[in-house]
Formats: C-alpha cells, structure tokens, sequence
C-alpha cells in the first residue's frame, strides 16, 4: 500500500480505483498517470422524494469501507456547464440513508454543498464561482454519531466546513468518489486523488 503525506494533514493512504465497487456503472472509465476519467451517463442522479417526488439511485459512485474513526479524501476537476453536472464524494449506509457532498452546477453558477438523506434528502448549497476550472478536494471524516465533509480547491487553501450531519456509526458503510449528469451526456470528471486516513478530531 503507497501513502502520501499531505501538507499538514498528516499521513493519507492511497486508495486504488481498482479496490472499489461502483453503485452504477458509468459509461465508461479509464486511468492515465494515476488519475481516473469518468464519463456520466446522461439522466445519472441521487435523490430521495423530497419536494421533487421523484426518487433517483443511479449516480456513479465508487466506494470502499470506511471506519468510524477514518477520513476519506476525493481530488477532481471537470467542466461543469450542464445544469446539475455534480461530482464530489458519496457516503453510503443503504438505499435510504447515503450523502452526497461537492459541487454541482445549477441555475448559472457553480455550487458547493451536500444532501444528506435518512429517508428522505435535503440540500444546503452556496456559490462558489470562482472555482470554477480549478482542481477541488472534498474530505469526509466518519465519527460515532456524524459526518464532518470539508472542501477546498488546492493543497495551499485552507479547508472549508461544508456540512456537520448525522449518521449512523453502528453500521456498515462505503465511501468514494461520485459524479452524476442529470440533464446530459458528455460530462467527464477526472478524478486525480482518493486517500484514506484518520478523521479530524475537531469540528472547527
């Protein structure tokens, strides 16, 4: 097993796109200098019946266990034009309780935010347009009794908190790299990092 070191993070372990297991499959994937390229299918989403009453399970996920006590972190970058073109890092107990968190394009600007989903799905979403073309990390931190998903674009910035939610820590759970296309084809994500290692100890 390889590990990095990330600036003052501490130590991170490599996770290999190879030891995970997508929820759906995408149209296609490849792997070129470490990273990982992925083509969503169009009409690819996750959400569970609030307001919209639709119900959506096929986004494309690639996930491998992740402990109570364990990080998880996902570097991307893509073109994000299309409307809810998303990409980010998925947290998966069951059909009903799972969270999405990272960006998303929707009515003309790029967003950063999570769903979190127990039954039914929320969204919290802000603007982060200036974002737009760079190289983003998503970071996820698995406590007993909730998620702590942080975010930033780069190495050199600072993190951000994007969302403190509960979840299940007496359970079975997978996390990984996501992207979906709600209302197209053609979106690629390339994917340039998946870590794993020990969860913030804080929340601020």
């Amino acid at each position: 097993m390889h590990v990095v070191t990330i600036g003052h993070d501490g130590v991170m372990e490599i996770v290999a796109w190879e030891s995970g297991s997508w929820t759906t499959a995408p149209v296609s994937s490849s792997t070129l200098d470490g990273a990982l390229a992925v083509e969503a299918a169009e009409g690819s989403d996750a959400w569970l019946r609030t307001a919209y009453g639709f119900t959506h399970d096929n986004e494309h996920a690639l996930l491998a266990p992740l402990e109570v006590g364990e990080s998880m972190e996902v570097g991307f970058r893509g073109d994000f034009t299309g409307e809810f073109d998303q990409a980010g890092v998925f947290v998966r107990a069951d059909a009903e309780r799972w969270v999405k968190a990272g960006v998303e394009f929707a009515d003309g600007h790029l967003g950063l935010g999570a769903v979190v989903t127990n039954g039914a799905s929320d969204w919290s979403v802000g603007h982060v347009d200036e974002w737009a073309g760079r190289g983003l990390i998503l970071r996820v931190s698995r406590w007993a009794d909730a998620l702590i998903i942080r975010a930033r674009s780069g190495e050199d910035e600072h993190w951000r908190l994007v969302r403190l939610a509960p979840f299940p820590g007496d359970v079975p759970v997978t996390a990984g790299p996501f992207l979906a296309a709600p209302t197209r084809s053609g979106l690629v994500v390339t994917f340039t990092s998946w870590t794993r290692g020990a969860a913030d100890t804080e929340i601020h």
